[in-house]
């Protein structure tokens, strides 16, 4: 099994960026450990700050990830061809946020690729990711 972590933009500077939002872990540390604790499956990761390489990278995803987790950052509010790629290339999308995006400022309330994700975890910290992890392991042995 292979499940693809694609991180849009600003997420690169966590462990730095507004820590009292997103915390003082970088990501690359979050993501060994991430490695480190699912052993038996495939994890890769993929971050960028510009929307159309975030959807080329999501589009050579196609026959290769049985799942992503995908945290857009701002394109979450903002990007009508992250949601539709995400509805065309027929993996399944678990959203993640680090922080609650609706308990945040009122445009942060528009969500543009929930509609076609799997499903969407909100506020939960760096945790959400492997809460999605843990999901497709789950989808796996159903």
């Amino acid at each position: 099994m292979h499940i693809e972590i694609i991180n849009g933009p600003n997420l690169n500077l966590l462990g730095t960026r507004e820590p009292s939002i997103y915390g003082n872990q970088s990501f690359e540390t979050y993501f060994k450990e991430l490695q480190a604790l699912y052993t038996p499956i495939s994890l890769g990761y993929y971050q960028s700050n510009v929307e159309g390489e975030l959807i080329n990278h999501l589009q050579a995803m196609i026959g290769k990830a049985d799942g992503i987790i995908l945290n857009a950052g701002g394109y979450t509010h903002t990007s009508v061809a992250l949601g539709d790629c995400v509805a065309a290339i027929g993996i399944p999308v678990i959203e993640v946020h680090i922080s609650n995006i609706y308990a945040r400022e009122e445009f942060r309330k528009i969500n543009l690729i929930a509609k076609n994700s799997k499903g969407l975890i909100s506020g939960l910290g760096l945790k959400g990711y492997s809460l999605a992890i843990e999901y497709f392991l789950s989808e796996a042995h159903a």
